[in-house]
């Protein structure tokens, strides 16, 4: 039981007066059950006469259906007053009975609740009336899809909007055009909005058992609430169906996300892929982090990075010691210019201390009247402070509720609403800013930091979500040309759109790993090497690990999305950047490439592969591949294994194969 009310009244008396013979007293409750969500009143007592009472009954398909019955109707008096509904007019004069059951359950009832008692399923649900503002106490009118009205809920002890916003949790309701009392139900988009906004929600208990229960949880994954949303919109009056055609998926998400087409028929609507063989996986090896005595040695005497692209081929191939960090990733973010010297940082870092400080000051300076007028700031710090409470704590630099860091992450992001009004806040925006504070340890440089790390991902959170499903298609097309076997599998089981995806790539894999594994990953993205859309890459690295296990179990819907969701904190990120540059390193000798694959990955020749120790193909023609691939580095490497070797130093003017 979601909701209870008592004090809820049907008027069965076309008189206007409070004699409690003229008034039905009942319980409102909203219920969820396994397959349904339903609507559920029924009266405290049976004293009443049952021949002016509206009564409904569940027949076998799960609607509410009302039959009339022969009994005397109420006459409509000259003198009725005009401050009466039209809906208590219906109440007053037509009687209704209880049509029988057919199914076989159980026979007629006798006793006097369930004799009275009506019940619905949301999913009949078509529109919610209200009364007028201000009328005495407040009533609602449910009308149900075969446009039947049920009889008037008054509320003699309010909290009528309790009840819808309880309702709101698992339906959408619009306020109709026509009549600004009269609430429009649409169910099947909320499925998937709400599956959006409680993304990052983290389950208590249970995967699949916890999203019956709080909607809004602590941190982790929400793949399981996903599966029985979009499910449950399917499934309401239909409990035994196990599965629906690909193709009815992909039109109930294409009406979720607009534009979002990827085809669940055998080839992929963007491009024909036929299969090509991309040959074995190179073996890649990783090398220790950059230390802060490297990242030194190749500054000049003003502070200016000698060799911008070996830094970056050695950040990609082994990450940074955590205590520079705070320095690099200045670099790495855009905050600082690469070629800029150390004065020219500091005057830098000075202006914009000033400016940061100047729009922290708007918000701050705005008084609780001036923010009951202004909604959308309202919105923002309500969100704001929703998320920066549930902030991963398993850091200590966010340990505690009064922590500084949580402080530091809520001004932080207030400032940021400045900054970008129009974008404001967008749930798992915190996500994204809470290791950019944790290592920058500084307000203001957290702050720039963390609005160009925006810059990059901004049309993740932008209302159209066109970053989104740009890169839900393109990681469709890496996936099929990498494995189209795979793929195939994926679609028979209503996942080829890969949506389970979509938390890796709105926070960049945020809820999957270790606070310490993520900062890790994040520079190594963050040098945009080997290619574009690396992190499409790692996607395609952790799926195909997953191959074996959810192929060989047979998975299907519903146990993808769970398994997963219960891969969080259990990846190995070393393994799956080695894995995730093998991948690329294959797509890139591959000579047959598809062309929408050479644009993913940002190579212009989609036709070409190093056939020799120069770079050229056989036509002379060069492979247009990111230089730093093939950059020499002359420090220890990490393999796979774990031992380690060296790598001789070679000229920078010889070219390599990729290594």
């Amino acid at each position: 039981v979601v909701y209870e009310q008592e004090g809820v009244f049907i008027h069965s008396s076309c008189r206007k007066n409070d004699d409690q013979d003229n008034l039905m007293s009942g319980v409102l409750r909203v219920i969820e059950k396994e397959n349904e969500v339903i609507v559920d009143w029924r009266p405290l007592d049976d004293t009443l006469d049952t021949s002016n009472i509206l009564c409904a009954g569940k027949d076998s398909s799960s609607v509410v259906e009302w039959t009339q019955t022969p009994k005397e109707k109420c006459s409509r008096g000259a003198d009725r007053p005009s401050s009466y509904e039209a809906e208590w007019d219906m109440v007053t004069t037509v009687s209704f009975k209880k049509k029988p059951h057919t199914n076989g359950d159980t026979a007629a009832h006798t006793n006097g609740e369930s004799k009275w008692s009506f019940v619905f399923s949301l999913t009949d649900l078509k529109s919610i009336k209200q009364n007028k503002e201000g009328m005495g106490w407040s009533y609602l009118v449910f009308c149900l899809k075969d446009d039947v009205k049920l009889p008037a809920l008054h509320f003699h002890h309010g909290d009528s909007k309790l009840l819808i916003k309880c309702l709101e949790k698992h339906v959408v309701l619009n306020q109709s055009p026509q009549d600004k009392r009269i609430l429009l139900v649409n169910s099947q988009n909320k499925s998937l909005s709400q599956s959006f906004e409680n993304l990052f929600d983290e389950p208590s208990y249970g995967l699949l058992q916890k999203l019956k229960k709080d909607p809004y949880t602590v941190t982790m994954g929400r793949f399981s609430k996903v599966t029985n949303y979009i499910f449950d919109s399917f499934r309401l009056s239909d409990p035994s169906t196990q599965r629906r055609p690909p193709s009815e998926m992909a039109d109930f998400l294409n009406d979720a996300i607009p534009g979002l087409k990827i085809n669940q028929q055998e080839e992929p609507g963007f491009e024909v892929i036929t299969r090509i063989d991309l040959g074995k996986q190179p073996e890649v090896s990783r090398r220790e982090p950059v230390s802060a005595e490297e990242w030194a040695k190749n500054m000049d005497a003003e502070g200016r990075i000698l060799n911008v692209d070996y830094i970056k081929q050695s950040i990609f191939k082994g990450g940074l010691c955590h205590t520079l960090r705070k320095e690099a990733w200045k670099f790495l973010l855009g905050y600082f210019p690469w070629n800029s010297t150390k004065e020219e940082r500091a005057n830098l870092q000075k202006r914009k201390t000033d400016e940061y400080f100047r729009m922290k000051l708007q918000w701050k300076s705005v008084s609780e009247e001036q923010e009951k007028r202004n909604s959308r700031l309202r919105d923002y710090r309500s969100l704001i402070e929703k998320d920066v409470n549930r902030t991963d704590r398993t850091n200590k630099f966010y340990e505690g509720e009064d922590n500084p860091g949580l402080i530091l992450l809520h001004d932080i992001l207030m400032t940021y609403c400045m900054y970008d009004f129009d974008l404001g806040y967008v749930q798992g925006m915190s996500d994204l800013l809470s290791p950019v504070l944790y290592v920058m340890e500084n307000e203001v440089d957290a702050f720039w930091c963390f609005v160009s790390y925006m810059d990059q991902m901004h049309q993740n959170f932008e209302e159209q979500m066109q970053g989104m499903k740009t890169q839900l298609i393109q990681l469709s097309t890496l996936l099929r040309l990498l494995d189209s076997g795979f793929c195939s599998y994926l679609e028979s089981q209503d996942s080829g759109y890969l949506y389970f995806c979509f938390r890796w790539l709105l926070i960049r894999f945020k809820r999957e790993f270790s606070f310490q594994d993520i900062l890790r990953l994040w520079e190594v993205m963050w040098t945009e090497l080997p290619c574009q859309n690396f992190h499409l890459l790692l996607c395609c690295a952790i799926l195909e690990s997953e191959k074996q296990q959810i192929m060989d179990k047979h998975y299907g819907f519903n146990e993808i999305l769970k398994h997963i969701n219960e891969l969080s904190m259990k990846i190995d990120v070393e393994y799956i950047l080695c894995k995730a540059e093998a991948i690329s390193m294959q797509m890139m000798n591959c000579k047959e490439l598809p062309q929408a694959v050479s644009e993913i990955l940002g190579m212009e020749s989609s036709s070409v592969t190093p056939d020799s120790d120069n770079g050229e193909d056989e036509s002379g023609a060069m492979l247009n591949c990111p230089t730093s691939l093939y950059q020499s580095i002359s420090t220890p490497v990490i393999a796979a294994n774990g031992t380690r070797d060296s790598t001789q130093q070679m000229s920078e003017t010889q070219s390599l194969t990729p290594a």
